[in-house]
């Protein structure tokens, strides 16, 4: 059965913030992931991606049809140049991002422990189609504040190089090691379950048996109705289903 999307990656297609910034840029929440890779699909506007990495600062532009992707560890930031920059996120261990990979890049303060970094990060609802003022005016100071942490970082980076990143990368870490644990279950259930099914295909094609291939199927993404508050901007998610998809 096809549990998620190929290579148990994760699909979103996301409209990244053009609320301005203390800095004149309009764009998303920096962060960074502690297990996982991400990919940036630009579909739409343009903009640019900046990341804070083993390389230290640097800057990608982003236009229809640029890939990018990047490592756990690094602290990105989108910026919507256009206003209107549009990007599909392949994300990968689907259900690690989902479940607290993302550390966002509040003042050290805000990183001292779990309790206190929830409450800088939690939003009192997620629904960006709803209108609900309250619920942007918080997503946006939560925005406000991991850029807060991201520009002091970003400038220790550019005057001490990329040892500066050591206390924010040990910070991440003590704040999700504890999901270490559940996050195993999905990389079971997900990546090396798929390698697993691989390997078998392989031994299979060795052997020149065909019988794997009889279980052939395929299976449909639905796209949600609404988006929702995320990081770098309001999402739209697409769930898996059993509907095979017709034939023309």
């Amino acid at each position: 059965m096809c549990t998620s999307f190929p290579g148990a990656t994760a699909v979103s297609e996301v409209s990244i913030y053009n609320w301005p910034s203390e800095d004149g840029e309009a764009g998303g929440s920096p962060h960074l992931h502690t297990a996982s890779a991400e990919a940036y699909v630009v579909l739409e506007g343009t903009g640019r991606l900046e990341t804070l990495d083993s390389r230290g600062f640097t800057t990608t532009d982003l236009a229809p049809g640029t890939v990018v992707w990047f490592t756990p560890g690094t602290v990105h930031r989108a910026i919507n140049d256009s206003l209107d920059l549009k990007v599909l996120i392949v994300m990968q261990n689907a259900g690690l991002p989902e479940n607290g990979d993302a550390v966002m890049t509040f003042p050290l303060e805000h990183l001292v422990d779990v309790e206190t970094y929830s409450r800088a990060a939690v939003l009192p609802s997620k629904d960006a189609d709803g209108g609900d003022p309250a619920a942007e005016a918080a997503a946006r100071r939560r925005r406000d504040l991991a850029l807060e942490g991201y520009l002091e970082l970003k400038e220790a980076v550019m005057k001490s190089g990329v040892s500066a990143l050591a206390e924010f990368h040990a910070a991440a870490v003590r704040l999700v090691s504890d999901r270490a644990g559940t996050w195993r279950g999905y990389l079971a259930e997900g990546a090396a379950r798929q390698a697993e099914l691989t390997q078998g295909n392989l031994d299979s094609l060795e052997s020149m048996e065909s019988f794997y291939l009889q279980d052939s199927r395929t299976t449909m993404g639905e796209r949600k109705t609404r988006r929702i508050y995320g990081m770098c901007g309001r999402i739209q998610t697409w769930e898996l289903s059993e509907t095979i998809a017709a034939g023309g």
